[in-house]
């Protein structure tokens, strides 16, 4: 199985200790293939630095982290069609062209899509359970 989360969960699951973190550890040990694609990384390092003012040594960890339990896939070309946020439209469309089985955010307004061309949209506490059975 494959899993492409979106940024908001990575950033939460990298440096918190609550549901996010929790869910990649059991992505990880279900031997789901944790995707992602160069804008989410980006985004993830941005953000990182300059609203979390997260430290280079704690970066390196978690880019570390990334090379050893993440797939890294081609960024889309096209938007997924259908989404309205352009940024969004490209992660989904990423995660499409990838084969993603399930997508994870706490994107209200992805959320609200419910899925994209067959691919669950799901919150973090709903995959959490369902990988778990509990749900």
């Amino acid at each position: 199985m494959k899993a492409f989360l979106d940024t908001n969960v990575w950033l939460a699951g990298r440096f918190g200790s609550g549901l996010c973190a929790e869910l990649l550890e059991a992505l990880i040990e279900a031997k789901y293939t944790l995707l992602v694609d160069e804008r989410v990384l980006a985004e993830f390092r941005h953000i990182a630095k300059t609203k979390f003012r997260i430290d280079r040594d704690t970066l390196a960890q978690a880019d570390i982290f990334f090379t050893h339990f993440t797939q890294c896939v081609p960024a889309a070309s096209l938007p997924a069609p259908g989404i309205p946020d352009p940024d969004d439209a490209m992660i989904i469309s990423a995660a499409l062209a990838a084969g993603a089985d399930l997508f994870v955010t706490g994107d209200k307004a992805l959320l609200e899509l419910g899925e994209v061309q067959g691919l669950p949209i799901l919150d973090v506490r709903t995959a959490y359970l369902r990988l778990r059975g509990l749900g």
